[in-house]
C-alpha cells in the first residue's frame, strides 16, 4: 500500500486541528456558561419586593401592520437590601427574560411574581448590584460531551495523519 503524500498529511493535520479548535472553543463556552449557571445557586438569596411585573411586547419591524406577530417577555422591576443598602434590579435571570411568539410564559412569570409581593432573589456578593430571581440552566454542563467529541476526534485525526501505516 502507498504512503500518504506530505500534501496529504498536512492536509488531513489542517482539518484534524479545525476540528479540534472548533470543539475546543464550544467547549469551552460551554463550560463557561455551565460555571456561570452553577456560580449562582452560591449567590446568597434574600428577600425582595417585587415593585412592577407586567409583559412587554415588541414587533420585529414597527412597520408591520398591527395583525403581524408580536414578541413578548416578562418584565419586572424589584428592590431588595444589602448591607443596609437598597437596591434594585431588573433582571429575571442573568440572561434576562427570552422573547417569545405566544404570551403564556410571560403570563405565567407574571402570575408567578405579581406586584406588591416579596419574593427571593439572588444576590452576588462580589457585585451587589447583579441580582436575579432564578438561576440559569445548567444544561450546558450536561452537554459539554458533544463538541469534547470533536475535539478528541480532530486531535486524532491530526495526529493519524503522520502515524506510519502498517504492511498487511
Amino acid at each position: 500500500m502507498a504512503s500518504r503524500s506530505t500534501g496529504a498529511r498536512v492536509y488531513l493535520t489542517l482539518i484534524g486541528l479545525l476540528l479540534a479548535f472548533v470543539g475546543g472553543l464550544f467547549s469551552w463556552l460551554m463550560w463557561r456558561s455551565f460555571d456561570r449557571a452553577r456560580s449562582i445557586d452560591d449567590w446568597p438569596e434574600v428577600p425582595c419586593a417585587i415593585l412592577e411585573s407586567d409583559i412587554e411586547s415588541r414587533r420585529d419591524d414597527p412597520a408591520w401592520p398591527e395583525e403581524m406577530p408580536q414578541e413578548y417577555r416578562f418584565r419586572v422591576v424589584y428592590r431588595y437590601d444589602w448591607e443596609d443598602r437598597a437596591l434594585e434590579s431588573t433582571r429575571y435571570r442573568l440572561r434576562g427574560a427570552s422573547w417569545s411568539s405566544s404570551p403564556a410564559k410571560a403570563e405565567a412569570l407574571v402570575d408567578r411574581y405579581p406586584q406588591g409581593t416579596v419574593a427571593s432573589c439572588r444576590v452576588n456578593p462580589e457585585e451587589p448590584s447583579e441580582a436575579v430571581l432564578e438561576g440559569e440552566s445548567k444544561a450546558p454542563g450536561y452537554s459539554l460531551w458533544f463538541p469534547l467529541l470533536f475535539l478528541v476526534g480532530g486531535l486524532g485525526v491530526a495526529g493519524g495523519a503522520w502515524r506510519k501505516r502498517r504492511d498487511p
